[in-house]
């Protein structure tokens, strides 16, 4: 399943997207301004481009895991994609991605460099939760996730 995540920011907004297996995760580009209307254009044209089946909203939270100011813009964002577009719109914590991606360096955009650790810990999470045996299964959503 390929799936895409946002590092939302006010300025400018990482994008990483997995291959079709839904298991490497790839920076793709940085759109600015994704909350105008400009932005946020080019954002659902990148979506109706590489078609995931999944987008993933980077949900910044503090160390002790209470939500600020930031995490409500993010939360506000994945909402008005969610009705903008008929892929599932999912948010996670994205708690060090930030500094993960300045660690590791590359060529592309740390803010989508971070986008990438955001999807790449989603993806771990899921292909965690997928290998879980099935007897005695509960039905908690995935740590860090929450659909919008």
């Amino acid at each position: 399943m390929r799936v895409m995540a946002l590092d939302h920011g006010a300025a400018r907004t990482g994008v990483a997207v997995s291959d079709a297996t839904g298991t490497l995760a790839t920076p793709l580009t940085v759109v600015d301004r994704v909350d105008g209307d400009a932005g946020f254009a080019r954002l659902l044209g990148l979506i109706a481009e590489r078609a995931p089946e999944a987008i993933v909203v980077g949900l910044p939270v503090s160390l002790d895991g209470r939500e600020h100011a930031q995490a409500a813009r993010a939360r506000a964002f994945a909402r008005r994609l969610a009705a903008a577009t008929d892929v599932p719109v999912t948010t996670y914590d994205e708690r060090f991605s930030t500094k993960v991606a300045a660690q590791r360096g590359g060529r592309a955009p740390e803010d989508a460099r971070g986008a990438a650790v955001i999807l790449e810990d989603f993806l771990r999470a899921q292909a965690s939760r997928a290998a879980e045996p099935a007897a005695g299964e509960s039905s908690a959503a995935e740590p860090g996730a929450d659909d919008v």
